[in-house]
């Protein structure tokens, strides 16, 4: 197996921490809006910067 559960459970906590993100953004409806400028981008690039991590991860042989 590729990946291990490990990797699906951060890959997981990527896709939800981008779900909450477009959400929030959603919710928000303003383009201007403090969390779309000033939070979004933040979380929404660590995100898919975290699923790329987490699909390279690879735990360490004891």
């Amino acid at each position: 197996m590729p990946l291990g559960a490990m990797n699906y459970l951060f890959i997981a906590l990527g896709a939800a921490v981008l779900a909450l993100s477009y959400a929030a953004m959603y919710i928000e409806k303003s383009v201007d809006g403090f969390f779309a400028l000033d939070i979004a981008p933040f979380t929404l690039v660590g995100a898919y910067a975290w699923i790329l991590f987490a699909i390279f991860y690879r735990p360490k042989k004891k």
